[in-house]
């Protein structure tokens, strides 16, 4: 187990291309991304009822090293100040398993 970085990201889903490439360029090992989120914030509720893909909200979790965190934060900030969203970052112990068992 080691300590890395958990960056956690709400925001509208037409940024998610910026969103994405700015966690790639900064170094975050991996994310994953979860469409039509439905959330509650400062500026009101937002559902997944849209027929339009552009105005969903989107979350992204992302993890990396610590020392990545900072420019990574201040990238995502820049894209979140135009459009709005939200970003957490939060420590946390990442455990790979490289022992993969297959049967069952």
């Amino acid at each position: 187990m080691h300590t890395v970085k958990r960056i956690e990201i709400v925001a509208d889903s037409v940024e998610l291309g910026k969103i994405v490439e700015s966690l790639e360029k900064h170094g975050a090992s991996s994310y994953t991304i979860i469409h039509n989120v439905a959330s509650k914030g400062i500026k009101g509720t937002a559902f997944d009822n849209s027929a339009v893909t552009m105005l969903d909200n989107a979350y992204v979790i992302a993890f990396c090293h610590p020392d990545k965190a900072k420019s990574i934060v201040e990238a995502i900030q820049q894209i979140l100040n135009k459009f709005g969203g939200s970003c957490w970052i939060s420590d946390v112990m990442e455990v790979r398993s490289v022992r993969c068992v297959a049967s069952i």
